[in-house]
């Protein structure tokens, strides 16, 4: 191994990776894929799971990350919102197609707090701030025109003044205990490695499987 290793050839060759952090090797490919993705390159698949067990998955934004997890928002009377306040779990991937390469996650998801909510509600654009607080996301709507009623009327309402969070609009953030990372290979050689932690309080183990 020499100094100029990339993490991602850290990865993947087969010496020591014990002190590799998943989060840095997560760090480095998505700075690629913000380089290469023509749309959204922090779009992630995120499943949940309702009162039955039956799996339920859609298309998020990752909009905050840390060394504490990784952050989206939502209203919490939708689908999923309901569901992760009920089953705190989720799982999510990453599909970076210009790179052929993902990110899997899994792991227990907690409630931002209302400042970090607040913060990054803060941050939107005042027309999707807007829609956030007038739509019923996830119940029946009996058109278009009903919704685009209710936003105007909300604009309407509110006139020059600030947007202020609902209360139903929040974050969650999924704290992974397992991250793997897959890079396409030919004739399906792919190389994948699998980094697990027993606790969040524990250390990162990792492996490499068969693709």
């Amino acid at each position: 191994m020499t100094m100029l290793q990339t993490l991602t050839e850290r990865l993947f060759d087969d010496g020591d990776r014990s002190d590799l952090d998943p989060f840095a090797v997560f760090e480095e490919w998505f700075a690629l894929a913000n380089e290469s993705e023509p749309n959204d390159p922090h779009a992630m698949a995120l499943a949940s799971a309702d009162a039955s067990g039956l799996p339920d998955v859609r298309m998020v934004l990752l909009n905050a990350r840390d060394s504490r997890g990784f952050c989206f928002f939502t209203n919490f009377e939708s689908d999923k919102g309901r569901e992760l306040l009920a089953n705190p779990q989720a799982s999510a991937v990453f599909h970076w197609k210009s790179l052929r390469r993902q990110v899997r996650l899994r792991g227990p998801v907690e409630v931002v707090s209302p400042t970090e909510s607040d913060t990054y509600f803060a941050s939107r654009h005042r027309g999707s701030q807007i829609a956030s607080s007038a739509s019923l996301q996830s119940r029946p709507l009996e058109n278009r025109a009903t919704l685009i009623a209710r936003v105007e009327a909300l604009t309407a309402e509110i006139g020059d003044a600030h947007v202020v969070r609902p209360a139903h609009w929040a974050g969650f953030r999924i704290k992974p205990t397992m991250m793997e990372f897959w890079k396409d290979g030919e004739y399906r050689l792919h190389d994948r490695v699998r980094f697990t932690r027993e606790t969040l309080d524990a250390g990162w183990q990792n492996a490499r499987l068969y693709p």
